[in-house]
């Protein structure tokens, strides 16, 4: 943004985030100070714009988590949504690079810009720039992608950084061998784990409800939830972990055979990063 006069001998702006000034005059440098003067530090426009800096913040972290629920959930986003929200930095920021798939769902690619009109330009796995004119667009899940494995390799080959964990996101894929009667996963029973569990749970974005810890996945044309249970006495000492099972949202409790590949995946990688287990049950990628 650009500087804003603040009386005669100064002016503010927003330099990384924070409040800045510079010193204003046909003298003046040009450079920000290093530190705020005390003159300005309680005046109505360092006030104002400290209040937009921090709604900024917000507004970065609601954009950087709503793309974080369409990639987890593979939703398609109308194109004409992504062209209106793209000028906007937050969630450009948010989206740019993400792999996006179009009306064909072999061809995938990195998102690099979208027009006026929701033409998506993307970069594909030749290393070729495409023009897709699609109605949606899929920002798959990382299990939901057949080719993950070259399209890692390749994002590391023209260092790619993604502000959502998608082709770097942790990934389990459901074991073959599972009994049908089953419906829980014991692996991380009797895990203890340190102190303030549910306060670092919701710290990574998880559902903190009583002495359950859980996350939620739309996949199938269902809400299922994946949840594990804890002790309750965990606001001052050690928790210990219990079993990890998977539900219809208003709906029963699912066998293990049942869980889709996205709420699996997710499910184990809450109960991992909680319990900080290693398991033999799936294969993280």
């Amino acid at each position: 943004m650009g500087w804003l006069p603040v009386g005669d001998s100064y002016e503010i702006s927003l330099v990384d985030g924070k409040v800045a000034a510079r010193t204003s005059g046909p003298r003046s440098t040009g450079r920000p100070l290093k530190t705020l003067p005390k003159v300005l530090r309680d005046s109505a426009e360092v006030d104002r714009l400290r209040q937009l800096a921090q709604w900024l913040d917000r507004h970065a972290a609601e954009c950087l988590a709503r793309v974080d629920a369409w990639v987890v959930s593979s939703l398609p986003v109308p194109t004409g949504l992504l062209a209106r929200v793209w000028p906007d930095p937050a969630w450009r920021d948010a989206l740019r690079d993400l792999v996006v798939l179009g009306d064909d769902p072999a061809e995938a690619g990195f998102l690099r810009d979208v027009t006026d009109t929701g033409d998506l330009r993307v970069v594909n796995l030749d290393g070729e720039t495409v023009r897709l004119s699609p109605a949606s667009a899929t920002l798959p899940h990382p299990v939901r992608l057949p080719d993950l494995a070259d399209l890692r390799e390749f994002a590391d080959e023209i260092d790619v950084t993604q502000r959502i964990e998608q082709l770097h996101r942790g990934t389990w894929g459901r074991p073959a061998d599972l009994r049908d009667r089953d419906t829980t996963i014991t692996d991380f029973r009797g895990t203890r784990v340190p102190n303030r569990l549910a306060a670092r749970a919701a710290t990574l974005g998880f559902r903190v409800s009583g002495s359950r810890v859980a996350c939620r996945v739309w996949e199938g044309g269902r809400t299922v939830e994946a949840a594990i249970w804890f002790d309750e006495d965990y606001w001052d000492s050690e928790a210990t972990l219990g079993t990890l099972s998977w539900s219809v949202v208003d709906g029963p409790t699912l066998r293990l055979t049942e869980v889709g590949p996205v709420a699996w995946s997710e499910g184990m990688r809450m109960a991992t990063a909680l319990s900080g287990a290693v398991t033999g049950t799936g294969t993280k990628a």
